[in-house]
């Protein structure tokens, strides 16, 4: 191991508690998070605060979380397997998998591979065109069913070339796991993948459909103001992020990445191998000079990550249940406490009468944006989540991004303009109404 590839000393549990009590109880990013390290096999799990914001119970290492795209790890595993069983070829065109007569979009004469798949090269969107929106009760999955994924294809054309770029699919992970279902002639996903990698790796508490006997340690799902969301279903896209499971389950899997001489080593390795070496890219370089395996999930009252340097023989997990996104910097940095934490800004009460005199419509630009209340929240649509946090009556945050927004009262006592602090950079949005 070289010198610049020495990991640094692990962080105690004490510090990794107090990590989670400031993100909990002071931060208010989650309603509850577990944490887990394993080095060289040996565990260590911390959990702080409640399954349910209703007060249903504290979470504790067993309870089960929605673990959102951390499923296409598993689903790259399955198509590994199935490779190593000659079930598959890996440059395969998954048309071949479909049944008769179903289209897949070509482009320049390439077909869509199951390597393209899995390493995010099919040159698919991240989401299907035909989909569903992400707050429809029980996620966008519940009712995209094969045949709307099958009309999507047919009708889908492809801007890039199958295998030349990258470009994160959902739709294109989900369709790979559906066409190794049908190849294996399995009667669904969660009994392929059961079959195939949990039962072989002991992971029993990773599940789909939630058994009687953890039914009673599930955690629920909150969004980004901490309120219930409803748990998310799939259907034929299950394997982009159907997937529950604990942190000791997590941690098994974490294990297994890290020993080459685990009982999954030989289909494990194609995920850290580089494409043009055969392998499907998944693993990638450290700062450390080392490589890493990373995947971040979520789903929309959840979010989870792993990560786990061979090298070292040392990995992590987090999971939360809140759609704000306070799990990768946590989990990077209690791995390697090199890595800094993102400084999220202590969220105060205020006047909600304030908020009126920062309502209006503010000009950037080209881009123009309306800032609205409603009671005590402040809307700011920049990102994904519009909710802002105030930090003082002028000054306000995302909780989900690195966005901070500063307003500039006028003369006349209203906000005059809108100050986005993002990335070290400030931009200056004048109102305009």
């Amino acid at each position: 191991m070289s010198a610049s590839a020495v990991p640094p000393p692990a962080l105690s549990e004490a510090a990794i508690r107090r990590l989670l009590v400031e993100r909990v109880d002071e931060r208010c990013l989650s309603v509850g998070m577990v944490v887990g390290v394993t080095e060289a096999n040996r565990h260590r799990i911390i959990a702080h605060g409640r399954r349910d914001r209703s007060g249903a119970g504290l979470v504790n290492e067993e309870t089960l979380f929605e673990i959102g795209s951390i499923t296409k790890l598993f689903t790259a595993l399955l198509l590994s397997d199935m490779a190593n069983r000659r079930e598959v070829g890996m440059d395969e065109p998954v048309a071949e998998l479909l049944p008769a007569g179903i289209r897949v979009p070509v482009r320049d004469g390439k077909a869509i591979t199951l390597r393209d798949l899995a390493s995010h090269y099919s040159g698919l969107p991240r989401v299907a065109t035909n989909g569903d929106p992400p707050d429809r009760p029980a996620g966008p999955y519940v009712a995209y069913s094969a045949e709307r994924l099958y009309q999507f294809l047919a009708s889908h054309e492809l801007i890039r070339t199958p295998g030349d770029s990258f470009e994160y699919s959902n739709v294109g992970v989900g369709l790979l796991g559906h066409a190794l279902v049908l190849r294996a002639g399995a009667g669904s996903y969660e009994s392929l993948i059961r079959a195939r990698i949990l039962d072989p790796l002991g992971m029993d508490d990773t599940v789909i459909a939630i058994p009687s006997r953890l039914a009673g340690n599930v955690a629920s799902g909150h969004d980004d103001d901490l309120e219930p969301t409803s748990d998310w279903t799939f259907d034929v896209l299950a394997g982009t992020g159907a997937l529950r499971s604990t942190l000791p389950d997590l941690l098994r899997f974490v294990d297994a990445v890290c020993d080459q001489s685990s009982a999954i080593a030989s289909i494990i390795r194609p995920l850290m191998t580089p494409r043009d070496q055969g392998g499907l890219e998944l693993a990638k370089p450290h700062l450390d000079g080392v490589i890493a395996l990373s995947k971040p999930g979520g789903t929309g009252g959840f979010r989870s990550f792993v990560k786990c340097i061979p090298e070292w023989k040392r990995g992590v997990a987090v999971l939360s249940n809140a759609s704000i996104d306070a799990v990768v910097d946590l989990g990077a940095h209690v791995l390697n406490s090199r890595r800094d934490l993102i400084s999220y800004p202590k969220e105060v009460a205020i006047d909600p009468a304030c908020l009126a005199r920062l309502v209006g419509r503010y000009q950037m630009n080209d881009w123009v944006f309306d800032v609205t209340s409603m009671g005590d929240r402040l809307h700011v649509p920049v990102g994904d989540q519009h909710r802002v946090f105030p930090t003082s009556e002028w000054h306000f945050f995302h909780k989900s991004s690195p966005v901070q927004l500063t307003f500039e009262p006028g003369p006349d006592g209203r906000a005059a303009r809108l100050i986005l602090h993002h990335n070290g950079t400030d931009q200056i949005a004048e109102r305009i109404g």
